[in-house]
């Protein structure tokens, strides 16, 4: 049979250069209107019980090819169990080597949370007692903007997710956080109902999931750097959830991602900002060691170096939060998970996975929870 590759669907990413046998040439498409590439996600039928060779040749040139060393691609045969392929990178060339098992086999950058999900994720939450579903606005693309509403404390916490759309393990993080917080019998979620109001945001870019970006939305925007100044033309996602952040007021926020390089879960911080309080950090960095100590699967020795005094990125969402609402002691943060795996508890078979994603969403409410 002829091999045959397609990435014609929900956050479908490939371009095919040639197939010779059972070797496929193969480049990731860059972002709309955009340089950024990494994000991947194909499907290669016609090869069951053979060795196929799928050569990715532009890796040099994609967004961070530091990430590409070390990583394993994802496979999977029923598009459920997401699991690593064998996988080596050299010369700006990643090559995933593999035998299918069936007619058709999965490939991805890391295990996808495709748009279809992301709804019925809504839906179903919704639809669970005491929560509320509000549309803040639309994308460009004219996809809603969902926020999720429960609890009726006076301590106004967000959490959001996947501004960088080919960050999926965000959106992973966010069903484990959000199925916890249904749960009527969960004790984490029993006091965060009672004593917060949750204003959740699952996905915050999805025309850039559907499109199978890495980091921007239609515009070719990248929303993490719109914060100070968003607007309805470039970045109308940051602007309606900014403008409901100004009006319900922000004491406690995490903004969910992926990281390409690193191999391990860590959390970012708001050094730098001008109006920093040494309560702020105190209670950051209180919240981060714990939870590094109450899982193996979250660390502080590896992540991103500190902002000197004064000079935070201010259009980042983390800088904007905390600085604009210092007042009311807003802590806020950046929790990354890796696209490789948290090498200091690693999973050869699947490495950093979207089981492990969502109960890392649970044990960051269990923490956050503690912490009230």
């Amino acid at each position: 049979m002829t091999l045959n590759i397609s990435a014609a669907f929900d956050s479908g990413n490939i371009l095919v250069s040639g197939i010779d046998g059972d070797t496929a040439q193969l480049e990731i498409r860059k972002d709309a209107q955009s340089d950024f590439y990494q994000w991947f996600h194909f499907r290669v039928s016609g090869a069951k019980g053979r060795r196929i060779t799928l050569r990715i040749t532009n890796c040099e040139g994609s967004a961070y090819p530091g990430g590409w060393s070390g990583y394993k691609a994802r496979y999977s045969d029923d598009r459920q169990d997401w699991l690593c392929a064998e996988t080596s990178y050299a010369d700006g060339v990643l090559t995933i080597s593999h035998i299918p098992a069936r007619d058709a086999v999965w490939f991805a950058y890391f295990a996808p949370y495709s748009i279809e999900r992301h709804h019925d994720l809504v839906q179903r939450i919704a639809g669970a007692p005491g929560v509320e579903l509000i549309e803040l606005g639309k994308t460009l693309d004219g996809q809603p903007m969902d926020l999720l509403r429960m609890g009726a404390g006076p301590k106004q916490v967000w959490l959001y997710a996947r501004q960088h759309p080919g960050e999926s393990m965000a959106e992973w993080w966010m069903e484990g956080a959000l199925d916890c917080l249904i749960d009527a019998r969960d004790p984490v979620a029993l006091k965060l109902r009672r004593e917060c109001t949750l204003h959740i945001v699952p996905n915050m870019n999805p025309d850039g999931s559907m499109r199978g970006h890495l980091r921007t939305n239609a515009a070719g925007v990248n929303l993490n750097r719109e914060w100070a100044e968003p607007s309805a033309e470039r970045s109308p996602e940051v602007l309606c959830v900014r403008d409901e952040m100004d009006r319900t007021g922000v004491h406690w926020a995490m903004d969910v991602h992926g990281d390409e390089a690193i191999p391990a879960n860590f959390i970012a911080g708001f050094e730098g900002i001008p109006n920093w309080t040494e309560d702020q950090g105190e209670r950051f960095y209180a919240f981060r060691n714990a939870l590094a100590a109450r899982t193996p699967d979250f660390q502080t020795q590896l992540g991103y170096p500190k902002s000197a005094p004064g000079k935070a990125n201010l259009t980042m969402s983390t800088n904007q939060l905390a600085n604009r609402f210092a007042g009311q002691g807003c802590v806020s943060m950046t929790l990354e998970m890796p696209f490789k795996d948290h090498d200091m508890n690693g999973d050869p078979l699947r490495a950093w996975s979207p089981e492990r994603c969502k109960q890392l969403g649970r044990d960051c409410l269990a923490v956050l929870a503690d912490s009230l």
